[in-house]
Order: C-alpha cells, then sequence, then structure tokens
C-alpha cells in the first residue's frame, strides 16, 4: 500500500531582528529603600552586585502590561504590520496566571490575533531560547513574522528579608519583531540546561505548600556563590561557543549583551573573552536591577538609544539562570 507524501513548509534561508522595544517599571528603587530589612546597605550592594537602583512597577501593573507595552514599541519600529506577524512567543517566569498563556493576551492587544502564541518558561535564559526557536520557525516556513518578548514582574515574587536575591531584582518587558533577511542576521545558538543544580535558583514553597497553609507565599532564593561560580567559570565558556558557532570572534562584535545579573558576572565575562576596547557592554543591570528574561533585550535596547551607531553590528547575547539553563547567540543589531 503506497502512503501519500506529506508537504512541509520551508522558509526563508535567514532571519534578523527588526526592531526592539521596551518598558520599565515606572518606580525607581534605590538600595537605601530596601536594606533595612536585609540588614544591609547601599555601599554593600553597590560593591557586589553593581546595583545603584532598580526599576519595579505599581501595584496595578502586571507583567502582561509591560509585555504589551514593550511589543508595540517593537512593531510600530519594525515596519512590519501588527497582523503579519504570526508567531508570538512569550519568556516569562512572572505570568500571575498559569493559563492562558501572556503571549495570546499580548498577541490579542497588539493586533496580531490570530498568532500561534504561547508562553515558555526558561527564567533567565527566556529571551535567549525564544529568539533560537523564532529563527527556527521562521526558517521552516512555520511562520513569517514573530514578536519575541521578554517580560517580568519580579517585584510579585520577593520577601523582602530575603538577602539571597530580593534585592537584585526589577520589573520590566523587552520584545523585538524577528523576520526574513537577505543575510544571515541570527547565528547558531549554544544552549543546554544542568538540572542538577536546581536547587541553586528556586522558589522556596510549591503553590500546593500555599494553599494548603504550610507556607507564605512562594519567592525566588538562590544560593549566591554556586550561582556566581557557574556563571563566571561554565557560561564564559558558552560564551565563546557561541562565538565559534557563529564563525565569529571578539574582535568581530560591536556590543557584548549579557543577562544582567551581576555586574561583577559581567566584568569577568569581558575579562575571560578578552574583549577588545571597542566592543560596547551592557550595563543596564546599575539603575534596572535583574529583570530575569527582560534583561538582555532592555540592554540592547538602552544600548541601541544612547549609541546608535552601533545598529547593523554584532552582538553576543547570553542567558543563564534558574534550572539551570542557558542559551548565546551572536546577532546582528536591529
Amino acid at each position: 500500500m503506497t502512503h501519500p507524501t506529506l508537504t512541509q513548509s520551508h522558509g526563508p534561508a535567514h532571519t534578523r531582528l527588526y526592531s526592539v522595544g521596551a518598558a520599565r517599571g515606572e518606580n525607581a528603587v534605590p538600595n537605601d529603600d530596601l536594606v533595612g530589612p536585609i540588614d544591609s546597605s547601599d555601599e554593600w550592594i553597590r560593591q557586589r552586585t553593581g546595583i545603584i537602583t532598580r526599576v519595579r512597577a505599581g501595584a496595578d501593573v502586571l507583567a502582561v502590561d509591560l509585555a504589551t507595552d514593550a511589543a508595540r514599541e517593537a512593531i510600530e519600529r519594525s515596519g512590519v504590520p501588527a497582523e503579519q506577524i504570526d508567531l508570538v512567543i512569550a519568556a516569562t517566569i512572572s505570568n500571575v496566571r498559569q493559563t492562558p498563556s501572556m503571549a495570546a493576551v499580548v498577541a490579542d492587544r497588539v493586533g496580531s490575533n490570530p498568532a500561534a502564541a504561547y508562553d515558555m518558561n526558561a527564567a533567565c535564559a527566556g529571551y535567549a531560547y525564544a529568539v533560537a526557536q523564532a529563527d527556527a520557525l521562521i526558517r521552516t516556513g512555520a511562520a513569517h513574522y514573530a514578536l519575541v518578548i521578554g517580560a517580568e514582574k519580579l517585584s510579585d515574587v520577593v520577601d523582602p528579608t530575603d538577602r539571597t536575591i530580593s534585592f537584585l531584582l526589577g520589573d520590566g518587558a523587552g520584545a523585538v519583531v524577528i523576520g526574513p533577511s537577505d543575510d544571515p542576521g541570527i547565528g547558531a545558538t549554544v544552549w543546554g540546561s544542568d538540572g542538577s543544580k536546581a536547587d541553586a535558583v528556586t522558589m522556596n514553597h510549591t503553590l500546593l505548600d500555599f494553599r494548603e497553609g504550610r507556607s507564605e507565599w512562594p519567592t525566588l532564593r538562590q544560593e549566591g556563590q554556586t550561582v556566581f561560580r557557574w556563571a563566571v567559570w561554565d557560561m564564559a565558556k558558552v560564551a565563546k561557543q557561541a562565538l565559534d558557532a557563529a564563525g565569529v570572534t571578539a574582535d568581530d562584535l560591536a556590543a557584548f549583551i549579557p543577562h544582567q545579573a551581576n555586574m561583577r558576572i559581567i566584568d569577568e565575562f569581558a575579562k575571560q573573552l578578552k574583549l577588545p576596547e571597542s566592543v560596547a557592554i551592557a550595563r543596564d543591570i546599575a539603575t534596572t536591577g535583574n529583570t530575569s528574561a527582560a534583561s538582555i533585550p532592555l540592554a540592547m535596547h538602552r544600548l541601541l538609544e544612547e549609541q546608535p551607531e552601533l545598529s547593523g553590528g554584532l552582538a553576543l547575547q547570553i542567558g543563564f539562570g534558574a534550572g539551570l539553563v542557558f542559551g548565546a547567540q551572536v546577532v546582528a543589531l536591529p
């Protein structure tokens, strides 16, 4: 018996980032506002993390609202009509509803209904993971134009008395539009995970514990030393692998945009990668804080606002965090 041959879709050979949009929490929260409950000081936080202040959203603003604002700016700047966007991926760990997805709500709000839409949880590597997926799905013909969003309202999942991670975290969203390109604008992705270190960054309780009265509201915790060592040693290697996978060297870069986890980690990366002086390094953490999945696109947005001449140059981006998970790729800046 002969079986019919299935038709598979095929897309363009290459993709690129068309534009980037951003939305930051409207309230600046300086270190002095947080040090009381953790018995710390402005000086200690600055020395250990490089954070001077972080942005947080008001009580009436949800992560999905930040995502919508960032998405609108990215679409407006892209020149792609919203109705032509047929894929929306939202990277987030702070959607307050487990379902429906933030992506489906944003797709409708921005005028991209009925785009394929889903959320994905890869914590601080979520944006890099989502870029890898959008690039692959467009090149196979499964989508034509993609909206990729990293959006977090981490102030909803912090405990003000926690000394491990709470003072690092901020709220915001960054978004990019990705579409076909004549030349490769997104390099090969190097990504992976190490679930054996799942407890290094985690929620301290489950929603079941909370519902049954066995715990307080679940909040984030981290083993700082474990994460720092992993980031500095293992992630610098991943960043080098991403350069190799893209067929470029550190000298070819215009910018380096790592996840904004800690200024000391960013400085160590720059040293290990032997980045030339000419490479612009994103240091958005100083005034935005760590916004998990939103941090890379937010940092990219700020770099391009401050140094528009970087547009079109190559940037190495790397995300890493809870899972533990990591993802890195070289992209041409929009």
